[in-house]
């Protein structure tokens, strides 16, 4: 049987080894639950977006954003005026940066009064808030001003 001076090293190799993988476990999981999130609310989004609920998608704007740039009552009236007839993410959300994401989004929207069709290219930018675990839209509503 081996002293207990030679199972020292390997049971500290042993300790190592298994609060390693705990630490990787667990970075695994917050992951997971900053992926879950951000699929939660870009789907979230997108459905509020397409459904016309502006309120609904005015409140994954990022707070900072908001406060700076407020919906007037005209531009809300205008977004009264639309339909959304497609709303085409691409290839999804993309990484840029540690805590934020980018994405371009194609919508296609109809004017009720004229029934013009148009495509609109949205590009977002999403910050992920640490402390409360919620991504932001910190680019704002799409802008469907004519251009």
């Amino acid at each position: 049987m081996p002293s207990d001076a030679t199972m020292e090293p390997a049971m500290r190799r042993i300790a190592l080894l298994v609060l390693a993988l705990a630490v990787s476990l667990l970075s695994g999981c917050a992951t997971d639950i900053r992926n879950d999130a951000l699929t939660n609310a870009t789907n979230a989004y997108a459905s509020a977006v397409r459904w016309g609920d502006w309120e609904g998608a005015q409140s994954f704007i990022d707070k900072d954003y908001a406060k700076n740039h407020p919906l007037s009552s005209i531009e809300a009236g205008r977004l009264g005026q639309l339909r959304i007839t497609g709303y085409d993410e691409g290839g999804g959300p993309r990484p840029d940066g540690d805590n934020e994401v980018v994405q371009v989004v194609q919508i296609n929207v109809v004017n009720i009064n004229t029934q013009a069709e148009r495509t609109v290219v949205d590009h977002q930018r999403w910050r992920y808030d640490t402390e409360k675990k919620k991504w932001w839209l910190t680019t704002g509503l799409p802008d469907f001003s004519p251009k």
